[in-house]
């Protein structure tokens, strides 16, 4: 499958916008999906959260301290789509 993030724009609050290989786009509201501990801590910022990217050799997004997520469970949040192995 072609899962990878190809755009992403953070867009209000801890939201993404997200575009993938596959040309499927949608939306992903972080603060559900994140702990926001370890790693993933200092994203309680918005402004540091706003600093997401795109990793083009992961195929995902991640942030400058390297804190990522799998591009199969953003696919999943933005387009509803089951995670692979699920039915």
């Amino acid at each position: 499958m072609h899962r990878d993030v190809v755009q992403v724009t953070s867009i209000d609050g801890f939201k993404l916008r997200l575009r993938f290989q596959d040309g499927a786009e949608g939306e992903v509201d972080c603060s559900t999906l994140l702990s926001f501990k370890g790693v993933f801590a200092p994203l309680k910022d918005p402004a540091e959260f706003a600093k997401v990217r795109i990793n083009p050799e992961l195929g995902t997004i991640c942030w400058p301290n390297g804190a990522d997520i799998c591009p199969d469970i953003l696919y999943s949040r933005a387009t509803g789509a089951p995670l692979p192995g699920q039915h």
